[in-house]
C-alpha cells in the first residue's frame, strides 16, 4: 500500500479538524464515538479500531476533496447523500472539504471553473481526487465535454496535483454501461486512462453509502489506500462473495430454489441462483452492511444480484439467465449438482448420525450394540452345572 502521508505539504488552509467541524454543527461526544465505531466495523478493524478512528477524525486536519463527474447519472453521489447515517449525509461529506463537485456547487460557469483552478493550485499535492463516471475516448473526447474541455483533458489536469484518486461505482471502475457493447463513445474506466497515481475503485452502480464513507474513513485515519483487490478494489469491502454471505444460502446448498418469480418457491424465500443471480461470482458487502440503514438489499428484496460491483457487468448478461458454473470454485459446480450431491450426503449423514446415536445409547447403559435394552429386572443367573434351569 502506498503511503501518501510523505506527499502532504504545509498549506494555509483551514486548520480546524474533522472533529471540532463535527462539534461546531451540534454533534455530540456520543454520536461521534458511535459513529466512529461504526465506521470502524464496517472497516473491519475490531474493537481497537475504534480509537484509531477517533483519533484521526480529532487530531488531522480536513482532506481537501474534488469531486469530477463525467460519462454517469450520478448515482454515486445519489448514494453517498441518501445514507441513513447523518454524519455521512449531511456532515461528513462537508467536513472533508469538498472544494468542487458540478452536483453540489453553487456556482456555475466561470466562477465554477475558477474555484476549480483555485482548489488544485492552493492544494496541490493535498487534495483528494474523486471521480465518478467513464471517460469517453472516441471523436477525441468529443461526448463529454465541461467548459468546452473534453472529459479527459480535465481529468488529466486535475489527477495531475492530487495525492490519491478514488473511482466512485462501476462506470469510473469499469466503464458500465456507456462501455458495453459496442461501446460507440469508445469509454474507459479512469485507470486506463490515468497512470501514475494510486487509485482505489469503490465498485457498485451506486456503490453501498458506507462503503464510500468507509474509504474516505480510511485515508484520513491511515493516511494511505486501503489494501485492494486484483480489480483495484479495497478488501475491506470486497473480500467476500456475496453468496457467501447471503442469508439464502442455506437453501443453496440445499438444492431449494426459485423456479420463477412467481412460485412458491419465491414466496417462501429460496435462492435465486435460477433465476440469474450472480451473487456467486460478485464481490461485496451487500450481505453485510446492506442498504438503506442496513434494512434490506436487492436479494432480500426478492431480486437476483446482477454483480454490479464486478468489471464488465453489463455485458455478463442476460440478467435473469442462470451461470453454468461458477469458475475457480471446485466444490461449486452447478445448483443442479448442488442440490442432488448435498442430497445424498444428507441422507447418508441422517443414517450414520442415526447409528452412532444408537450405539452412544447402548454404551452409555452398558450394553453391546445389538443386544436388547429390557424396562424390567435383569433376569436371574443361570448355575452352568445344572440342566434346565437355576
Amino acid at each position: 500500500m502506498e503511503n501518501i502521508a510523505e506527499k502532504v505539504a504545509p498549506a494555509d488552509r483551514d486548520q480546524t479538524t474533522v472533529y471540532e467541524q463535527l462539534t461546531s454543527r451540534g454533534v455530540s461526544r456520543r454520536d461521534f464515538l458511535k459513529f466512529c465505531g461504526w465506521m470502524s466495523a464496517c472497516m473491519g478493524l475490531g474493537p481497537e479500531g475504534l480509537a484509531q478512528v477517533a483519533s484521526a477524525l480529532e487530531t488531522k486536519k480536513r482532506i481537501p476533496v474534488v469531486w469530477m463527474h463525467f460519462q454517469e447519472c450520478t448515482c454515486c453521489s445519489e448514494s453517498f447523500l441518501r445514507s441513513s447515517h447523518p454524519i455521512v449525509a449531511d456532515i461528513l461529506l462537508d467536513k472533508i472539504s469538498l472544494d468542487y463537485t458540478e452536483v453540489l456547487l453553487a456556482a456555475s460557469g466561470h466562477q465554477a471553473e475558477a474555484c476549480l483552478k483555485d482548489t488544485i493550485t492552493k492544494y496541490k499535492g493535498e487534495y483528494l481526487l474523486c471521480c465518478e463516471g467513464s471517460i469517453p475516448t472516441g471523436e477525441d473526447g468529443a461526448y463529454c465535454c465541461i467548459g468546452g474541455r473534453s472529459a479527459a483533458d480535465i481529468l488529466n489536469e486535475v489527477a495531475a496535483g492530487a495525492k490519491a484518486v478514488i473511482a466512485w461505482g462501476n462506470c469510473a471502475c469499469s466503464g458500465c454501461v456507456q462501455a458495453a457493447k459496442p461501446n460507440p463513445t469508445n469509454a474507459m474506466p479512469i485507470h486506463k486512462v490515468l497512470a501514475g497515481k494510486p487509485i482505489v475503485n469503490v465498485q457498485g452502480c451506486p456503490p453501498i453509502a458506507e462503503v464510500m464513507a468507509g474509504v474516505l474513513v480510511h485515508l484520513l485515519t491511515f493516511d494511505r489506500i486501503p489494501q485492494l483487490d486484483s480489480l483495484g478494489r479495497p478488501k475491506e469491502f470486497y473480500s467476500r462473495r456475496v453468496h457467501d454471505t447471503c442469508y439464502r444460502r442455506p437453501n443453496y446448498d440445499a438444492g431449494l430454489f426459485v423456479e420463477s418469480f412467481d412460485d412458491e418457491n419465491a414466496r417462501k424465500g429460496y435462492c435465486l441462483y435460477k433465476m440469474g443471480c450472480r451473487g456467486p461470482s460478485t464481490y461485496n458487502s451487500c450481505g453485510t452492511i446492506r442498504w438503506n440503514g442496513g434494512v434490506s438489499f436487492p436479494i432480500q428484496s426478492g431480486h437476483g444480484c446482477i454483480g454490479c460491483s464486478e468489471s464488465n457487468f453489463w455485458d455478463n448478461g442476460p440478467f435473469y439467465e442462470r451461470l453454468a458454473q461458477f469458475p475457480g470454485f471446485g466444490i461449486e459446480k452447478t445448483a443442479d449438482n448442488i442440490g442432488l450431491g448435498v442430497g445424498a450426503v444428507t441422507v447418508a449423514g441422517i443414517a450414520a448420525h442415526a447409528v452412532l446415536t444408537n450405539i452412544r445409547k447402548h454404551h452409555e447403559i452398558g450394553e453391546q450394540p445389538g443386544e436388547a435394552a429390557s424396562d424390567g429386572p435383569p433376569p436371574p443367573a443361570v448355575d452352568p452345572t445344572k440342566k434346565g434351569g437355576a
